[in-house]
């Protein structure tokens, strides 16, 4: 009778192939590991850099459509910041009045001209004034060119609105879109050729970005009052725009010349997640002009 030999491995076998995997799996770890640390390390980089870019944008968006020549940068001893003016809509006024018998009977041929107290001016072009995309709105704020930084601050250039009645009748579409009446006449100075204003929400009557390394964070604050000359500290409020702050610099630059027509302002930006760490650098003009 013929016995059947078994087939199987032995110990010794077995522990050489236990080895060798040993040995195998720990070139894999050395190989894998650096690439999956330099994918994860790339991903907190692209996650950083997307925070910075936004943050950075918003900055430069807001400051393209403030008040022309409202832009402030105060340091104090632990913080950096800019101030301006924010606007929502914009457009221009009659600057004289309109001659032909037909508009002279209208309400809306009402010029705004300057150095005279205005009470009242007609709108030359059209801005939603009602739902909830209205460009303006009673208790709003109309400002006028704005030449000397100070002035918006000050309020010798602004107005409240008290009413705007939209023209509904074809003899006052031909002679305006909107009559905007003031809550006190105001003096609005000459400005620039054009008839140009713009209008300053009620509710952000001004708007500070400052720096705060201590806290590690950017804050944005709005809806307060602001000073009628250059700040010496900067604020601090509760709105962050962006947070893990490990390095922040402003810097604000206008042209030479009376008028100040433009300027330059820089933005420096540091995030740091774990032990990455990312730093974005973003200038733009400042247009100066109303």
């Amino acid at each position: 009778m013929m016995h059947r030999r078994r087939h199987g491995f032995t110990l010794v076998e077995l522990i050489v192939v236990m080895v060798v995997v040993g040995v195998i799996a720990g070139i894999l770890v050395l190989q894998v590991r650096p690439a999956m640390q330099s994918y994860l390390a790339v991903r907190q980089r692209a996650n950083l850099t997307s925070q910075l870019d936004a943050a950075l944008r918003r900055v430069v968006g807001e400051v393209h459509a403030a008040v022309p020549n409202s832009l402030r940068f105060t340091q104090d001893a632990n913080n950096q910041c800019i101030e301006f003016v924010p606007t929502r809509d914009g457009g221009r006024f009659r600057t004289d009045i309109d001659t032909t018998p037909a508009a002279q009977a209208s309400t809306f041929n009402a010029p705004l001209v300057g150095g005279v107290p205005t009470s009242r001016f007609a709108v030359l072009t059209a801005f939603a004034t009602t739902g909830l995309q209205r460009s303006a709105q009673p208790n709003d704020f109309i400002v006028v060119g704005n030449l000397n930084r100070d002035d918006v601050y000050a309020g010798t250039n602004v107005g409240v609105i008290q009413a705007i009645t939209d023209s509904t009748q074809a003899a006052d579409r031909a002679v305006a879109a909107h009559l905007v009446t003031l809550a006190a006449p105001v003096s609005f100075p000459a400005g620039y050729y054009g008839g140009r204003f713009v209008v300053v929400p009620s509710n952000e009557r001004a708007v500070t970005y400052t720096c705060d390394l201590r806290a590690g964070t950017v804050w944005r604050v709005t809806g307060y009052t602001p000073s009628a000359t250059q700040p010496t500290t900067c604020p601090t409020g509760t709105a962050k725009l962006v947070a893990r702050v490990t390095d922040c610099a402003f810097a604000y630059r206008e042209n030479e010349g009376a008028t100040q027509q433009s300027g330059y302002l820089q933005l420096r930006l540091g995030l740091t997640d774990g032990s990455e760490t990312a730093t974005v650098t973003m200038g733009t003009h400042v247009e100066n002009v109303p």
